[in-house]
């Protein structure tokens, strides 16, 4: 148990009969007139609706125990993804649905954090930026700015991105892993 002065970014809660959260933004309010009270922006962990709740100043709250760990994705089993703690070398198997789009960016070997609640994956954390090889793009033709110089390339997980014309075959390039945004080349 927690109480609202105690709220920060990442903290998860257990609201609307046990129903997991995580505080994405908050904001304490004393007014002139009337109790202090905290507005906060919640996010569903399950489904990533995100909602606006206001709790009264000091009212107690209760704090779900999500144990986040770095691990390793270690190879994908038929369309469920195995990772790998990388402290007690315990597998882990995940489902799609909790992966999410985390998917298209996942390739052997990469870390993420994989945060659990009582044994069970909630969601994939990545690092904000990932370096990926092109595997396929098109030569960009010099003067063709009806793209806005820009053209669909597929990097070596199978997803495409948007990259600039100058972007060839072969090249690794780093990609926002929240958008899903060319973010530049990487010279080796």
């Amino acid at each position: 148990m927690a109480t609202t002065n105690d709220l920060k970014n990442g903290l998860v809660l257990k609201l609307d009969s046990g129903q997991l959260w995580t505080v994405v933004e908050f904001q304490h309010v004393k007014p002139g007139k009337g109790p202090a009270f905290v507005r906060t922006k919640l996010k569903h962990v399950l489904s990533g609706k995100v909602v606006d709740k206001t709790f009264n100043a000091g009212v107690k709250v209760e704090t779900a125990n999500v144990d986040k760990r770095g691990m390793q994705f270690s190879y994908k089993d038929g369309t469920d993804f195995v990772f790998m703690d990388t402290e007690t070398y315990d597998q882990i198997t995940v489902s799609p649905e909790v992966v999410g789009d985390a998917a298209n960016y996942l390739l052997e070997g990469f870390e993420a954090v994989v945060a659990m609640y009582e044994g069970s994956p909630l969601y994939i954390e990545l690092p904000a930026s990932v370096e990926l090889v092109i595997e396929y793009t098109e030569p960009g033709v010099q003067g063709d700015r009806s793209t806005g110089g820009s053209k669909p390339a597929r990097l070596e997980t199978g997803y495409e991105i948007g990259v600039p014309l100058f972007i060839t075959t072969g090249e690794k390039v780093k990609v926002d892993t929240r958008t899903g945004d060319y973010l530049g080349r990487v010279n080796s």
